[in-house]
């Protein structure tokens, strides 16, 4: 019998791809050598798109897929995708929440000890042989401080797990807040309070258009020149600009971050920043989570081709 076509934007991993494979003829449109006659020729047929958080889904693609009814994202964000479009045309999105979820928490309470410690740094100097001859500075205590996340999701609620374990007082600003039984972190009406009250503030929100560069000079001046700045959520949230003019003026003390406008294109100042941790986007990038999201992913897209309910849509 012959199997179903679907459309992958950008490969996953090698493993991810053959198990995809086993179920349907993949072709992917970011390796074709001519991408717009690959689907000229096949957009008539496909049902079913593959893509990930980064790639995402324009309408000028899915335009070019009139029978599309599914896109199945191998990645919590779907900003990428034109959500509205897909709506419009009746075209359903899934994601893969909840397997990813304590790998990224992971990876921001990693980022907040190796800003806040300049751990990093610190292996640069050793490495460089200045151990013994330079005079280190001393960085500041991370245990028993305040820490501010904006967004009090899966993410956020696992990245408050492990602040509490070190010591750390947990507050929160969410677009609701949530009942005290679910949640007991003090809750703040805006991210300026919950900065002005935080020595790290940790961006967990999901991202819109509404939120996009909302993190900028007000709340980063309730942060001050002594808070931290970590964020695991997506670049388009932080007015990067004005982030990047405070870190150089030291008008906060540094930031750990995983996502950025224009990825991976970076702003190239932010190579040249000593209070700054980069991360490439790999907060979800470990061997196991891939595999699960991608067991995710290829499971709704089975769901759909059975006729079966979907396992994590996405409801805008």
């Amino acid at each position: 019998m012959k199997k179903e076509e679907i459309l992958v934007v950008t490969p996953y991993s090698d493993s991810a791809m053959a198990m995809f494979a086993q179920h349907y003829e993949l072709h992917v449109l970011s390796q074709a050598a001519d991408p717009d006659a690959l689907l000229k020729s096949i957009g008539p047929r496909i049902r079913a798109l593959a893509t990930n958080g980064e790639s995402g889904a324009s309408a000028e693609l899915m335009d070019s897929l009139p029978k599309l009814e599914i896109i199945a994202c191998n990645g919590v964000g779907v900003d990428a995708i034109d959500l509205a479009y897909a709506a419009k045309r009746g075209i359903r999105v899934t994601n893969t929440p909840g397997v990813l979820t304590d790998e990224v928490a992971d990876m921001g309470m990693g980022l907040l000890l190796a800003t806040v410690r300049q751990i990093p740094q610190r292996d640069a100097f050793v490495r460089s042989g200045q151990w013994g001859h330079t005079p280190l500075p001393l960085t500041a205590r991370v245990f028993g401080k305040r820490l501010g996340i904006l967004g009090m999701g899966r993410v956020g609620k696992a990245f408050a797990r492990r602040a509490v374990a070190f010591d750390l007082t947990v507050a929160y600003h969410n677009r609701q807040r949530i009942p005290a039984n679910e949640v007991a972190y003090v809750y703040y009406d805006n991210a300026i309070e919950l900065a002005r009250h935080s020595d790290f503030l940790v961006i967990c929100a999901s991202a819109n258009s509404k939120n996009r560069a909302s993190i900028g000079r007000e709340v980063l001046d309730a942060l001050g020149p002594t808070g931290f700045l970590v964020n695991i959520a997506r670049g388009s949230i932080i007015d990067e600009p004005v982030l990047i003019e405070y870190l150089q003026e030291k008008r906060i003390a540094g930031a750990g971050l995983d996502v950025f406008w224009n990825e991976p294109a970076i702003d190239p100042r932010f190579r040249q920043l000593d209070n700054v941790v980069l991360q490439p986007h790999r907060a979800s990038a470990t061997t196991e989570t891939r595999a699960d999201m991608a067991k995710l992913a290829l499971d709704n897209l089975l769901a759909f081709s059975a006729g079966k309910p979907l396992l994590s849509e996405y409801k805008v």
